[in-house]
């Protein structure tokens, strides 16, 4: 049996559909259609009943999912103790991290990298979704966090703290509070999605909904918008720039975590040790010493 067309078999019933498929395997559509085709034909029966928004699972297909998923696991092992058996600073390595970080800071830290190691290939995926790090989708990832999954290893780079932001143009147009306490009457920019989850926009709906006159489900954007004086926002203080004006700090959650985190196999890995301990000292010099996110 191909592997490769049983990655696509799996892929497909993680996100329930092609085009999901084809996007964590970075393949096109069509090829993902071609695959699962060719493999119909070769095991002799369906694996999914076809609708327009879903690919469901055929009773064959359950069969073989219960079959597959230590073949999987197998794989993703061997391949992650081949390459744990590496020790040459050369190859690629992902790094995850969400956008400003990316934006801000890792762009500066993976140039410096790069030439010191130009052997090192780095590729930088940019998204706060979380990538599965056993079967290599992403090596290193940079996350804000209170819990980090416990399969992977890593260190905490430092606390981020958050604060209420505005802009000259909305303190002309409807001044600054002093307070938390002072919120009242003040347009606010909320969150959207996933990011209502966070502990400060759960709070803010809580306590201001009705005076939330935009949301997002990403921190640039809702910067962005306070920026442009839409509303006040509150923002980790990583997001704070020149056109920001930073009021006060949220004092109603705990400050975020930030994370640098790999998988355990890949820890010896020399080309992923290089960029982790690389990446450890340059957020400790910009982010600690100069106590940029406090």
């Amino acid at each position: 049996m191909d592997w490769n067309s049983l990655k696509v078999f799996l892929s497909i019933v993680r996100g329930g559909s092609l085009s999901a498929a084809a996007d964590e395997l970075g393949l096109n559509h069509s090829t993902i259609f071609r695959r699962l085709n060719s493999f119909e034909e070769t095991i002799g029966g369906r694996l999914f009943e076809r609708s327009s928004h879903r690919y469901e699972l055929t009773a064959m297909g359950r069969e073989l999912l219960e079959l597959a998923g230590p073949i999987e696991s197998s794989f993703e092992a061997l391949d992650r103790h081949l390459v744990g058996k590496d020790f040459k600073p050369k190859g690629v390595v992902r790094i995850t991290a969400p956008n400003n970080i990316s934006y801000r800071y890792l762009s500066r830290y993976l140039t410096e990298f790069s030439r010191q190691y130009p052997d090192i290939q780095l590729e930088l995926l940019v998204s706060n979704q979380a990538f599965n790090m056993n079967n290599r989708q992403a090596d290193i990832a940079v996350r804000a966090t209170d819990k980090p999954p416990e399969h992977l290893l890593g260190r905490q780079l430092s606390n981020i703290h958050w604060s209420v932001f505005g802009s000259k143009a909305y303190q002309d147009r409807l001044g600054f509070p002093r307070h938390l306490n002072e919120l009242a009457g003040h347009d606010l920019i909320g969150a959207a999605a996933s990011m209502l989850k966070i502990p400060a926009y759960s709070w803010l709906d809580k306590h201001c909904a009705k005076q939330i006159v935009a949301r997002s489900d990403d921190l640039t954007a809702m910067s962005c918008f306070a920026e442009a004086g839409l509303g006040l926002a509150i923002l980790p203080n990583d997001q704070q720039r020149s056109e920001l004006v930073k009021l006060f700090e949220f004092s109603a959650c705990e400050p975020s975590k930030l994370w640098l985190l790999t998988h355990p196999d890949l820890r010896n890995v020399e080309r992923i040790r290089l960029l982790m301990a690389f990446l450890a000292a340059s957020f400790a010099k910009e982010w600690v010493d100069s106590q940029r996110l406090r």
